[in-house]
């Protein structure tokens, strides 16, 4: 998807939302099995953080559980005050309840924020990724808080439609930048700036 550099981040809120709000289901549900897929061959042996997908986002529980079979542990998002995310283990679909916000969290011990520093590689959602790493997201900036509590050589991954993965989107000093996005068609790809078209 291709949209005026000028535009700011309100815009391109509503226009992806817009696009995701008419996507047929039939269309979501060939993109999430070509996200399990994609899921399923990334390199993980220890602990991933992703998330439970809600309201047209990219994937479902069936992305967290090809990372288990792959190997990893997972570890989702759990609500709470504003700030940084807690977390939680998730072991199956049974082991999810409903939370605030229309969410599906697990039943299970919520473990601090900094829990999200064992992992290797990070699942995080987003409207849209550019090439040079910057990531739009909902605009409530949990996960530029939460990353900071990251270790320093894990793989941060955008999880977008492929039409999402843009050229460029606008910047603030305090988005935190993706090394890698991962669409349905197109897998697993390396951003930034030696990655970037000219």
């Amino acid at each position: 998807m291709e949209m005026p550099g000028e535009r700011d981040k309100h815009a391109w809120r509503t226009e992806i939302l817009a696009r995701r709000a008419a996507m047929s289901a039939e269309e979501h549900a060939m993109n999430t099995l070509a996200l399990v897929a994609a899921a399923g061959r990334l390199d993980v042996h220890e602990w991933v953080g992703a998330y439970v997908p809600v309201r047209g986002e990219p994937g479902s529980t069936q992305v967290l559980d090809a990372l288990r079979t792959a190997g990893a542990r997972v570890l989702v998002p759990v609500t709470g005050s504003p700030g940084p995310l807690n977390w939680a283990e998730y072991t199956g679909r049974d082991s999810l309840r409903r939370a605030r916000f229309g969410l599906l969290e697990p039943i299970g011990e919520t473990l601090p924020t900094t829990a999200i520093g064992q992992a290797e590689l990070i699942l995080v959602p987003a409207l849209a990724v550019d090439r040079r790493g910057v990531r739009l997201g909902r605009g409530a900036g949990y996960y530029d808080r939460t990353l900071a509590a990251a270790r320093p050589d894990a793989r941060l991954v955008a999880v977008v439609g492929d039409e999402e993965l843009v050229d460029r989107l606008p910047e603030e000093p305090h988005d935190r930048k993706m090394g890698w996005a991962l669409t349905p068609r197109r897998g697993l790809q390396r951003l930034g700036e030696d990655h970037a078209p000219e």
